[in-house]
């Protein structure tokens, strides 16, 4: 027998429509009291019920005791570790979701090339709200993105008064850029990082792109394009306009602002979910059910025994 009470069955639990969505924490010690989590600072303690959230964001200087896991794991909430309010994404804990109906969804989208032009065609329409798409190819569809966000470059250039000649930066030299391309790199790798947290808590696989491919954050990449041009682009020309000397930590604690602003998580969640065309996913994702494949059925009822002759011996498991 294992000491100490029995964590609560799924069905027991609240429903993720009827939870918090993201709790982010920074700067404190998070420790457990009966089955709230409690969060202490300089300030004070509050309280938590585990149960309330989805998923708790543990920020930089965080302390969490082992406590607070048992029973943010016990109430099936998710720990994800990140930057200063989500701007990085560094490791996470089990996925938010018991079921894999999500993940199952990206994997048939991915490997089915009708699905994924259909999925992608999605993805660029969530871009040109108003405009078909559904007859342009690929290449078509490539070709519009890239002119659209030429334009957002220049529009927002002269909104600002910065200098703007084009996307132009070194992977491994930081500084030899521009003010406003030093800015866009440091924006973009903020607005990655939360998507990426948002991903892994969900039970996707963020290698799993519908766009990009070959890549272990193709998904990172797919969805952090659909907010660009609302997060990334203008606060990176705001940034390179205002002089800062220090243009990295800037733009990370403007885009911090702006992601927030902007409802950048819930609309991750929400797009997820749509793209992957399992709109009721979220919902349904504490469903603690395990099947069996059956290549004619599809799926079989799992814990039964398909002994044929049951009455040779205890057909149960």
């Amino acid at each position: 027998m294992i000491p100490g009470a029995p964590p609560p069955e799924p069905q027991d639990l609240t429903r993720v429509v009827d939870r918090l969505g993201f709790l982010y924490v920074e700067r404190c010690v998070v420790h457990r009291d009966a089955n709230a989590v409690t969060v202490t600072d300089e300030r004070g303690t509050i309280h938590v019920p585990a149960a309330s959230i989805n998923v708790l964001m543990v920020g930089p200087g965080s302390t969490v005791t082992h406590q607070a896991v048992v029973v943010l794991a016990d109430s099936g909430s998710s720990l994800v570790w990140v930057g200063e309010r989500g701007v990085r994404y560094y490791a996470h804990g089990r996925p938010l979701s018991r079921s894999t109906r999500l993940l199952e969804a990206q994997a048939r989208v991915v490997s089915n090339p009708k699905e994924r032009l259909r999925a992608a065609r999605l993805m660029y329409s969530m871009r040109f709200p108003g405009e078909d798409v559904s007859t342009l190819t690929m290449q078509q569809l490539r070709g519009r993105e890239g002119a659209r966000v030429r334009r957002s470059y220049r529009a927002h250039a002269r909104r600002t008064g910065v200098p703007w000649d084009r996307r132009n930066y070194d992977v491994g030299d930081f500084l030899a850029s521009d003010p406003a391309n030093q800015a866009l790199s440091a924006a973009n790798s903020a607005l990655y990082g939360l998507v990426h947290a948002v991903i892994v808590s969900l039970g996707c696989a963020p290698g799993l792109g519908v766009i990009h491919t070959g890549h272990e954050r193709s998904l990172v990449y797919d969805i952090a394009d659909l907010y660009k041009a609302e997060t990334a682009i203008p606060v990176a020309f705001d940034v390179a306009a205002s002089g800062s000397l220090d243009v990295a930590s800037e733009t990370r604690r403007a885009m911090r602002d702006r992601m927030h602003k902007e409802s950048v998580v819930e609309r991750c969640v929400r797009d997820l979910a749509t793209i992957f065309n399992v709109p009721d996913a979220i919902e349904n994702e504490w469903a603690d059910v395990i099947f069996l494949w059956d290549p004619v059925r599809g799926r079989v009822a799992g814990g039964e025994n398909f002994d044929p002759d049951p009455g040779a011996e205890d057909g149960s498991w």
